[in-house]
């Protein structure tokens, strides 16, 4: 009886162990989890990008359009914004970034000490950090969305005639590019939808709006005859 018990105990303790599908699923897709921390570093740029070029050309063009019907001023206006924007905003980007990751390898060197260790050490360390900022590739995303953020209002409104059609039309289409784009940009980055795009579309609003009545004004209380 007691040999039948050791046995039957020794039995229970060497059952094999049933391989648990959930769990190997699970382990999976923490494998093939995507890096949201360094999608938003490009996304960043990208985002800012498109917005701005968006907001800007359309609200330079709304400006133009406050003291200047032709649609030919328009045109000029919206198209010397987008070329300004998108190398301003490339330039721009690279900068900043390039600091931003000149800051960060200055840190880790500080941290790793190179001075006693030889170089393959800190290429190691970058190596496991990859969250450091790319200023090229934000630089080139930043111009990139910019530019196609700006060719929206300028190839929308600028052809068109017939002025407040033209103003109708560009506000109407950038509205709705905003709206795009802030969906997008929640999309990549998986945060709220509806959030981002109304934030989108009342910055842009804002931007116009201002733009417009500003310009407006400073040629009423000025008597610039344009």
């Amino acid at each position: 009886m007691a040999v039948g018990a050791i046995c039957d105990s020794e039995s229970l303790n060497h059952i094999v162990a049933i391989p648990n599908p959930t769990k190997e699923m699970d382990e999976n897709n923490n494998n093939n989890e995507v890096d949201y921390w360094q999608r938003a570093q490009w996304l960043r740029a990208a985002v800012l990008g498109a917005n701005d070029g968006l907001v800007s050309v359309a609200s330079l063009m709304m400006g133009v359009g406050a003291v200047k019907t032709a649609n030919t001023a328009m045109l000029v206006a919206g198209f010397a914004g987008l070329v300004a924007g998108a190398c301003g905003m490339g330039i721009g980007e690279f900068v900043s970034v390039y600091t931003q990751y000149e800051v960060e390898i200055g840190q880790m060197m500080r941290e790793l000490g190179t001075c006693d260790r030889k170089e393959k050490a800190l290429e190691m360390e970058l190596e496991k950090r990859r969250s450091l900022p790319n200023p090229l590739q934000a630089a080139l995303a930043s111009a990139f969305s910019f530019s196609v953020g700006g060719l929206v209002p300028l190839l929308c409104g600028s052809f068109i005639k017939a002025y407040k059609i033209r103003v109708i039309v560009i506000v109407a289409i950038s509205s709705l590019a905003l709206l795009v784009f802030g969906r997008v940009g929640a999309q990549l980055g998986k945060t709220p939808k509806i959030r981002s795009s109304i934030r989108f579309l009342l910055g842009g609003w804002m931007a116009m709006a201002i733009t417009f009545g500003l310009t407006k004004l400073l040629a009423r209380s000025s008597g610039l005859d344009f």
